[in-house]
């Protein structure tokens, strides 16, 4: 009896902790792992481009300019030959009709082994546009369009005493190109600034773009012929005959500010984000300039990414339940982003969620291996970026046993929005308000690089309907506003079986359109809201002198009593009380608490021992001069506000002790 019940009790507690280990917190490496491809000693890759050959292979190019093919590219001992080399910065790769054909920074190449002895003999201008020589006119793709044409995208140049201000100083810069086989140009749409991520998805030509003048956030957009994106410098060739844009840089200068100022001197003096000011966003131009598009969905800079790159479609059967999806790497961030796409009253729109993080240099491409594992290729030189290397391939590889709970989808309704999750919620914690917050925001459209969040505000979220199966909840909300972003956090929301949380509990939606349709009524709603019963329960044993409709509280008894020498000093916050701080102002953007990325490490600024409020001056108003070796100048951030400022430093300065 008594080793029955030693076993019994051995039993239980071992079930107890595997339970215990079960309901841990997942982590991304759980269901996504991240695999490094093994490369020849020598090899550096700085990937511009990838692609995926009918047998399997890869085939690779290079910013250095060469061009690899990888047999057996999933396996432990993968093998490199190099295909073509002296080729200039080659940003793209696309395989057609068993030859590879590149962008280089000044040409559409195709690259043929007539021979077939495993390395190209025929290297052919297919068409080539003009350089000014800066450097910036980097050129991307192509990208093959449904008729067997090619798609390319041209980078602006910048100016010379205006550095910050993009230029088209040459044909086409700013550019989608459709280009022929046969080497007719087609200028197809412009006011691109960094179009660093052209893809043609369902026969569709997309694009995404990098944030900078002009351009508020990263963001995903669909192009017709004829479109006109936003940047102004393209403008410049749109009298020519050839041109599907008709928009005139005259008329778009009419209608709004490039803010060209200069001092009395006659010196360029160069835009920065006005506190304040009465400004323009993106959608409020197209009653001006009707070819104007609107990105279909954004990627929240600081948050999905600085420097957007290339987006992909998950193909049938791989990722599980994201299957169909798009995916959209970050160089800036080393991360990839996903995209739920729907279309409402004919109106492209959707949710980016962040997918994966971690990737060791700046994620620039990627494509799916025929096992449906992704390929990604990487590069930071001249382009700071999380991770610890300058350059690499790495493949991410699915756990099919393995499913995150996560939301797979979020559709817009005339209420409000609908969430999908990939397995049934805990109806308790789904049918409670608390467990949801949204907000909506969205950025200004102007000269100055980029754009703080402007306009927040949080909604009112009146009920929820959690359907029978547990695995959809109508959220009803007040105040939806038409092209804002609208954040859909669910930190309480618990998956049924498990009991954990979201692994990635944030969606950002882009409303460019507000269904039709049925509302829901309040009778539908659960409206339980456990916050506001904790709110109420806390509210007697609130500080002296706090009211509430209108009656002094008086202190509570159970308060505890603070020493003289606490009352004194205020602890340092914590990273966790200061984490959303860094992430809304954008700062995680650019810094890490220990590493450097495109700015200083934060604990090498507190290495500096300046003052909170010298660290609040200089938030506002940065001194690039201190500090030489970082290529990326950080812009005067005056919307950080003297309370979120001065705790922030607090914090930068506690990483010193």
């Amino acid at each position: 009896m008594k080793y029955t019940f030693k076993m019994l009790a051995m039993l239980a507690l071992s079930f107890s902790f595997t339970t215990g280990f079960a309901q841990e917190t997942p982590k991304e490496e759980d269901f996504f792992k991240i695999n490094k491809v093994r490369t020849p000693e020598g090899v550096i890759l700085e990937v511009g481009g990838l692609v995926t050959l009918p047998n399997g292979d890869l085939g690779i190019s290079t910013r250095r300019g060469d061009v690899y093919i990888v047999q057996n590219p999933t396996g432990s001992r993968p093998y490199f030959h190099k295909f073509a080399s002296g080729l200039h910065e080659i940003l793209g790769l696309a395989y057609k009709d068993g030859a590879l054909y590149c962008a280089q920074r000044g040409e559409l190449t195709k690259l043929v082994d007539t021979n077939m002895d495993g390395k190209a003999d025929v290297y052919e201008t297919v068409y080539a546009w003009p350089l000014s020589g800066h450097y910036h006119e980097y050129s991307f793709g192509p990208k093959i369009a449904p008729d067997g044409s090619f798609f390319v995208t041209g980078n602006v140049a910048f100016g010379d005493e205006m550095w910050y201000r993009g230029e088209s100083r040459v044909p086409m810069r700013g550019w989608a190109m459709n280009i022929t086989e046969d080497g007719k140009m087609q200028p197809w749409a412009t006011g691109m600034r960094s179009p660093a991520g052209p893809a043609v998805i369902d026969g569709q030509l997309y694009y995404t773009d990098n944030q900078g003048d002009w351009v508020g956030s990263g963001a995903i957009w669909k192009v017709n012929k004829g479109d006109f994106i936003g940047h102004p410098a393209g403008l410049r060739w749109t009298g020519r005959s050839d041109s599907p844009v008709k928009l005139t840089e005259e008329y778009f200068r009419s209608k709004i500010s490039e803010r060209r100022d200069v001092t009395a001197e006659g010196r360029a003096i160069k835009p920065e984000n006005r506190v304040d000011e009465k400004f323009k966003m993106l959608w409020e131009m197209k009653k001006d300039f009707p070819e104007l598009r609107l990105p279909s969905v954004w990627l929240p800079y600081g948050i999905l990414g600085i420097s957007t790159s290339e987006p992909v479609k998950i193909p049938a059967g791989a990722f599980g339940p994201f299957e169909g999806q798009i995916l959209v790497g970050d160089q800036g961030m080393s991360i990839i982003s996903r995209i739920f796409f729907e279309t409402v009253n004919g109106v492209e729109q959707g949710a980016s969620f962040m997918f994966r993080s971690g990737f060791r240099s700046g994620v620039l491409r990627l494509a799916f291996g025929t096992d449906k594992s992704l390929f990604v290729g990487e590069t930071n030189r001249g382009w700071g970026s999380a991770g610890d290397a300058n350059e690499g391939l790495e493949r991410l590889v699915y756990n099919p046993s393995n499913t995150p709970f996560e939301m797979r989808a979020v559709r817009a309704m005339p209420d409000g929005f609908e969430i999908e999750f990939t397995s049934p919620v805990d109806s308790k914690t789904a049918n409670d308000i608390a467990s949801y917050n949204v907000e909506s925001y969205l950025y200004k459209y102007h000269p100055v690089y980029g754009s703080p969040p402007i306009n927040l505000e949080k909604l009112k979220i009146k009920g929820v309907k959690v359907s029978a199966d547990g695995l959809k909840a109508r959220l009803v909300v007040d105040n939806l506003r038409q092209y804002y972003i609208h954040t859909i956090t669910i930190n309480g929301v618990k998956e049924k079986s498990s009991g954990v949380l979201p692994l990635h509990p944030i969606a950002y939606y882009t409303l460019n359109s507000i269904p039709n349709g049925d509302k829901l009524s309040m009778s539908e709603l659960s409206t339980k809201n456990s916050g506001s019963d904790k709110m109420a329960s806390a509210l007697p044993s609130s500080p002296a002198g706090t009211t509430l409709k209108g009656k002094v509280l008086s202190p509570s008894k159970n308060a505890p009593e603070l020493k003289s020498s606490e009352t004194a000093t205020t602890a340092a916050p914590t990273y966790a009380q200061v984490k959303g701080l860094l992430t809304s102002y954008t700062c995680v953007a650019c810094h890490n608490p220990s590493k450097r990325q495109i700015g200083p490490a934060f604990a090498d600024v507190a290495k500096r021992k300046y003052t909170a409020e010298k660290i609040l001056s200089l938030i506002h108003n940065p001194q690039p001069q201190n500090w030489p070796g970082y290529s990326t100048e950080m812009p005067p951030m005056p919307q950080v506000t003297k309370a979120d400022g001065l705790k922030i430093a607090a914090w930068i300065n506690s990483l010193n002790k």
